[in-house]
């Protein structure tokens, strides 16, 4: 049997509730008062990737919301819907709809480059984006681009092999989901520094992740993500989207990484400051993978906290 969606409702000092915005009900997590800061996650995770940051960031004076991205946890899972346009929409409406006419917004991984793109698609919605093992759009496709025929082993065209895999019809979802989600797990542990991996922790937490994706919907929902992604290339949306990513960043960034992420290569990092023209404040951690925010949560919500209470 599927897991309940319900599942993914985890109790802590936080409260769960559901968000209508952008014509979807988007369930959301959130905890502290003060100016709004949106968390969104990435790829095979959903809200309580956040679990670290969501106490922190409200202890320090914010009003600290974790979404369930649209196809995710117990957010609506349609059938369309999964373009850069429409979930840029998604978040910039649930903004609105909690009552805040603007927000810092933070995402790590796929979330990170939607942070990115609504600032760029709706920037007075926008104060400052927090990038948290992600890149800018345009910075990401031209390093992808330009190392896609390298034999090199560490590029970014090789480094992200699983999006092009996604692309497949019906496949992918099945390898995302057999022997419960065993691949969540997988790729989970191939992304991450060894250091967290054998943390006695380790397999509770990517539990939690299998089962999410094991939700009914979710896996195909988080495959067209990226079936988006590679597809919007070889069509006029892509064009479309690029020519609406050119909009130079004004907000003050962070982009916070883990120096040995195999996903996200530094020097894609790096490129991404060039579409931003406020400060950028750019910092790599030794020795962390792809989730700063789960193998060094005490780095991160320092970091964190301390880009968010100078804004």
């Amino acid at each position: 049997m599927r897991p309940d969606p319900s599942t993914v409702r985890i109790d802590g000092p936080w409260r769960h509730h559901d968000v209508h915005a952008n014509g979807i009900r988007l369930h959301v997590t959130e905890t502290g008062e003060g100016p709004l800061v949106l968390l969104l996650h990435g790829f095979c995770e959903f809200w309580w990737t956040w679990r670290h940051q969501l106490t922190a960031v409200a202890d320090a004076g914010f009003r600290t919301v974790a979404v369930d991205l649209r196809g995710y946890g117990d957010s609506d899972k349609p059938p369309r819907g999964y373009d850069a346009w429409t979930l840029a929409g998604d978040v910039g409406g649930l903004i609105k709809a909690l009552g805040e006419p603007h927000a810092h917004l933070v995402g790590h991984a796929w979330g990170g480059l939607l942070a990115w793109t609504v600032a760029a698609m709706h920037p007075r919605l926008v104060r400052s984006v927090g990038s948290v093992s992600a890149a800018h759009p345009l910075a990401l496709r031209r390093e992808i681009r330009r190392t896609a025929l390298h034999r090199k082993a560490t590029n970014q065209a090789r480094a992200l092999g699983h999006l092009f895999r996604a692309q497949l019809p019906l496949a992918p979802e099945r390898w995302l989901t057999r022997d419960g989600a065993a691949t969540v797990e997988a790729l989970m542990r191939s992304w991450s520094s060894p250091e967290w991996t054998v943390q006695p922790g380790f397999g509770e937490v990517a539990a939690r992740y299998r089962s999410a994706m094991r939700v009914r919907g979710a896996a195909h929902s988080a495959l067209e993500y990226y079936r988006w992604a590679v597809r919007a290339q070889l069509r006029g949306e892509g064009r479309r989207f690029g020519e609406a990513m050119q909009r130079e960043i004004t907000v003050p960034v962070l982009q916070l990484s883990g120096a040995v992420d195999p996903c996200i290569l530094p020097g894609t990092v790096r490129a991404s400051a060039s579409w931003a023209r406020g400060h950028v404040e750019t910092r790599l951690l030794d020795g962390v993978g792809h989730y700063p925010h789960q193998e060094a949560p005490a780095v991160t919500n320092r970091a964190l906290t301390a880009f968010l209470t100078a804004q």
